[in-house]
């Protein structure tokens, strides 16, 4: 009996003490990040069938429970990528739309000053400050579109260091789990009934680091080991082998980074950058091709509207010493990548033909052997062609010759336009504040008509006879004959006087009013006044509030306040639905805490209950001895 009593006072006794050590390990390891509390599992062993009843002999530990869910780690994983790719999105989102939206370095001072600058030029069409003036503030004006886009730039040069980063911090922690894997696998070998708690808890702390990275998804296999997925289901870590990504320039855009899985056997396989979802990098890959590029080809529109716009102005006028205007601005040309794929020796280019038509998006142009497709890639509107060029969005799109059957270009009509948006007339006197021709009534006129100041109707390029001198000579009240002197020739005789009505030749356009009579004449000619002439500079002017954009429905302030509303947006929704996935990784970590999380005071309570168990086994123990004692004292 006391043999007995002794051996169920030790099992307490050893029962206490894993208790006591369970409960120590969850102390020493309440801020242990990915630690799930242990508890031991206790079994009472078999009772001794006496005479008397069953008898019990002691309690035996089974093993030391981890308490851990599944279900909720998964789910607080996959919350965790997502928190983790809305947070990474709006915090680069959130350095364009703070400069951008500054009051002070924003667009929309610069744009204003400019065209202060030309309305003062036309009030004062002579003065060489004003002229100097307006010079001064377009260059102020590129540097304010040069140092957006430099800022983007810079993001777009941060956001592929970033993603490298990103990718080698997946790849470190894919090898970890594949070693833990192994040491799983080993542990459970040599205990087939027991489970290596701490090891599996690292395990469940690398995948959610690796989350926090890319979207993972784990598939538990029946030896132990973790099979994790990412992408389309691309094996990441199989077993105790770890696969690992690269990061490679983009085929369609070298500035660009794609990811590569590298396979077993060591092949290099391009992930489509749609399937790159979750974690950080999942964020900065739709940060870089929702936000960045269109952002910075859409400043590239503006910047390349205004350009062309002024421009084309600028070349309808004449200059301060007499002759027509020369451009203002040098615009980007549009940048055409062909795919580091294509074979053949084939090239596109692309020219605006129409600012008003851009709309600010990308587009890839493929050709099947027989077809042209180009796809925009904003909203992938599909135009078809079989032959070139092709005419689309004010673009034109030319071949050198035929391409090979699979090749593709990307075409970035816009994406340089803020950065090479430069002044390239810096004589002030060149400024072509004028119209280059102008109306005279004869001073032996007797009649009451009068000639409005023409204006240019004819668009690039310029008639070439726009300054010849034009007489329209009355042959009676009714009617009038139209002649080019300088040519010799006579443009139109016997046309019918419509007082108001719009007379219109070599270009330019005037009206006619009031009541002409025979003889009169009346003549248009090259402008012999263009140092008291605004006229252009007026209209010139009058650009700041027509809306040139976007086809026809935005002026270049409209256009702006558009996209820093529309990344403002973005913005403000990113930082929202960032809060609100926070708050819901909040709440499911404390739903997991409440099961693996250490209470500090719960272990406290289970620390006095062991220690008095322990106790209590002690006296057991110690009374079983004295009554062998006892019963030894009564042999002898």
């Amino acid at each position: 009996m006391t043999d007995m009593m002794t051996s169920i006072g030790i099992s307490a006794l050893n029962a206490a003490q894993a208790g006591l050590l369970t409960t120590g390990n969850n102390i020493a390891n309440a801020s242990t990040p990915g630690y799930s509390r242990e508890q031991t599992v206790q079994s009472a062993l078999p009772s001794l069938g006496t005479g008397n009843g069953f008898i019990g002999q002691g309690v035996n530990v089974t093993t030391v429970k981890r308490l851990y869910s599944s279900f909720i780690n998964t789910q607080l994983q996959q919350q965790q990528s997502a928190s983790s790719q809305l947070t990474t999105y709006y915090n680069q989102i959130q350095q364009i739309n703070n400069i951008i939206a500054d009051p002070a370095a924003g667009l929309s001072p610069a744009l204003q000053n400019l065209f202060s600058a030309i309305n003062g030029v036309s009030n004062a069409p002579a003065s060489i400050a004003a002229r100097q003036g307006l010079i001064s503030n377009a260059q102020s004006l590129t540097g304010t579109f040069q140092t957006l886009n430099q800022v983007m730039t810079g993001l777009a040069s941060s956001t592929n260091q970033q993603i490298a980063s990103s990718v080698v911090n997946i790849n470190a922690y894919a090898k970890q789990i594949a070693s833990l894997n192994q040491s799983i696998l080993t542990s459970s070998a040599s205990n087939t009934f027991q489970q290596p708690n701490s090891l599996l808890d690292q395990r469940n702390q690398l995948i959610s680091q690796l989350s926090q990275e890319i979207n993972a998804t784990v598939l538990k296999q029946p030896n132990g080991s973790d099979t994790v997925y990412i992408g389309n289901g691309q094996p990441l870590v199989v077993g105790n082998q770890a696969m690992t990504l690269n990061t490679v320039p983009a085929q369609s855009n070298p500035t660009q980074l794609d990811i590569a899985y590298v396979t077993p056997n060591g092949a290099t396989l391009r992930l489509p950058t749609n399937s790159i979802q979750g974690g950080n990098l999942g964020g900065l890959m739709a940060f870089q091709n929702q936000s960045l590029v269109p952002t910075q080809s859409q400043l590239g529109l503006i910047a390349t509207g205004l350009g062309m716009a002024i421009n084309t102005q600028q070349l309808q006028g004449q200059d301060l010493n007499g002759a027509l205007g020369t451009p203002l601005f040098q615009i980007a040309s549009p940048v055409v990548i062909a795919n580091q794929s294509n074979t053949g020796t084939a090239t596109v280019s692309a020219t605006i033909t129409q600012a008003s038509a851009l709309t600010g998006s990308n587009y890839t142009l493929s050709y099947n052997g027989s077809q042209y497709t180009l796809t925009r890639l904003s909203d992938h509107t599909v135009t078809t062609s079989s032959t070139m060029p092709m005419n689309v969005d004010g673009l034109s799109l030319q071949v050198s010759a035929t391409p090979n059957a699979g090749n593709s270009y990307l075409i970035e009509p816009t994406i340089n336009g803020a950065q090479n948006l430069k002044v390239i007339l810096t004589d002030p006197t060149k400024i072509a504040a004028a119209i280059p021709v102008q109306g005279n009534a004869s001073s032996t006129n007797i009649g009451t008509g009068s000639l409005s100041a023409p204006t240019v109707t004819s668009g690039l390029p310029l008639n070439p006879n726009l300054q010849d001198t034009v007489n329209l000579t009355f042959t009676s009240p009714t009617t009038y004959t139209v002649t080019d002197s300088t040519t010799g020739t006579t443009l139109a005789s016997g046309v019918t006087y419509a007082p108001g009505g719009t007379i219109s030749y070599n270009g330019w356009s005037a009206t006619l009013n009031g009541a002409p009579q025979t003889n009169d004449v009346f003549t248009v000619s090259a402008n012999t006044g263009a140092s008291t002439d605004g006229n252009n500079a007026v209209a010139m002017g009058a650009l700041q509030s027509q809306n040139t954009l976007l086809g026809g429905t935005a002026s270049f302030a409209v256009a702006y306040a558009q996209l820093v509303s529309q990344v403002g947006t973005q913005t403000s929704q990113l930082q929202v639905q960032s809060t609100a996935q926070t708050n819901l990784v909040n709440q499911t970590t404390q739903n997991q805490q409440s099961i693996s999380g250490v209470n500090l005071n719960e272990e406290a309570a289970n620390l006095i209950q062991f220690q008095q168990a322990y106790q209590a086994a002690g006296k057991a123990i110690q009374v079983s001895n004295t009554m062998f004692s006892t019963v030894l004292g009564m042999l002898n």
